[in-house]
């Protein structure tokens, strides 16, 4: 009985290790697209158009700000560790850009080893009064009014 009891508490001690070994095993995973590279060297460098690139690799997931701007593919690779923030391990970009024809004028392609990571998106806005004390504010205005307009 005692033997029996022993292996019991054994095998759920071997149980809950194994579940906390594999809860901190990575995660990975992907997120975007970017088309291969031999569905780029299909594309012929100031022949195609817009609609070829649309037609052979589909349509960019970002493109540039303007109405008919370049197509940006990007894709990102992500591991997580347990309770750690995600860290991007791999990241692609495969920029087209055109002309004014709509017809290719370059591809490129950039990675992470290509130098600093490419921030996609920042939505920050900048505040003038951090750093600036009610009284700094305050005294700070004396001047930057018309006595004029005051009294209209």
């Amino acid at each position: 009985m005692a033997g029996t009891l022993l292996r019991i508490r054994a095998a759920l001690g071997l149980l809950g290790l194994a579940l906390l070994i594999s809860g901190c095993s990575a995660q990975y995973s992907n997120h975007g697209y970017v088309p291969p590279e031999s569905d780029l060297e299909e594309l012929v460098v100031g022949v195609d158009t817009r609609a070829t690139v649309d037609d052979q690799i589909g349509a960019p997931s970002a493109s540039g700000l303007l109405s008919g701007g370049d197509y940006y593919y990007v894709r990102s690779r992500f591991r997580e560790r347990g309770m750690f923030a995600p860290e991007v391990i791999d990241r692609q970009i495969v920029a087209i850009s055109f002309d004014d024809t709509d017809t290719i004028a370059n591809i490129e392609r950039f990675g992470l080893e290509d130098g600093r990571p490419v921030r996609l998106s920042r939505r920050v806005t900048d505040s003038s009064v951090v750093g600036k004390g009610f009284l700094r504010q305050l005294l700070g205005n004396i001047g930057n009014f018309d006595l004029g307009q005051a009294l209209d």
